[in-house]
């Protein structure tokens, strides 16, 4: 999946890794860079279309979809990370709503521009789906809920030709980190890494030196085994398993 002369729809493009990988997708000769955010943004090269699209709104979703006729890559970057011990039930609901049911109902939205052209769905998800950072709580479960739900419409989605991947995010230095006392990688190398990894058919990018670190294990892990062989389940997936 090369950028070049691509349609991107980038959500939560208005700062951190979200605006860089808007402009990472230009540098790499996007066509069109649809940028979605809650309030409309600005951006001074003409190939990218400013977007209303707040990821919990039914309506926002639904414009944007009638509004975007082709799309080859969706990158589902938005995303929230509050404090919490789960005491909050309006917290947890906040995160699922952000965090799983946003990527979920933005990529069902686009999923007949996707499957037209064979497109691409990525995740921006983290190393807290993988196990939680205890202060981050409903965070790290609703990118636990996000990453499974990545693997789920991977192998759901296959037969319609539509690859799903999931970037494995360590600490980025974002406003999100910001408290966070740890080396960070920048959103641009990031942003690189993202577009990299797509280009090179990873089911999983982990995109940043923290991350990288557990690329291997993961890979070749039980863990992922196991998905494989779960996905063998749907018959149209059998044949490659």
């Amino acid at each position: 999946m090369k950028i070049t002369n691509k349609t991107v729809l980038i959500t939560g493009a208005n700062r951190g890794i979200g605006k860089a990988l808007v402009a990472e997708a230009l540098k790499r000769g996007a066509k069109i860079v649809y940028a979605g955010a809650r309030t409309t943004l600005q951006h001074p090269d003409a190939r990218v279309i400013p977007l209303e699209l707040d990821v919990t709104n039914v309506a926002h979703i639904q414009r944007a979809a009638r509004e975007i006729a082709h799309l080859d890559v969706l990158i589902n970057n938005a995303g929230i990370a509050l404090y919490d011990d789960l005491g909050k039930q309006e917290l947890i609901d906040q995160h699922f709503a952000v965090n799983f049911f946003g990527p979920l109902n933005v990529t069902r939205a686009f999923l007949p521009q996707l499957s037209r052209v064979k497109g691409a769905v990525v995740n921006n998800l983290s190393l807290v789906a993988l196990a939680p950072v205890p202060m981050l709580a409903a965070y790290s479960i609703s990118k636990a809920a996000a990453f499974n739900l990545t693997q789920s419409l991977r192998a759901l989605l296959a037969v319609q030709g539509v690859t799903v991947h999931a970037v494995v995010l360590g600490p980025i230095d974002t406003d999100m980190t910001r408290g966070i006392d740890v080396p960070k990688a920048s959103p641009e190398s990031t942003a690189q890494g993202i577009f990299e990894g797509l280009e090179n058919k990873e089911d999983e990018i982990f995109p940043d030196a923290m991350s990288k670190s557990f690329a291997e294990g993961w890979r070749n892990g039980a863990s992922k085994a196991l998905e494989r062989q779960f996905a063998a389940f749907l018959p149209q997936n059998a044949a490659n398993a």
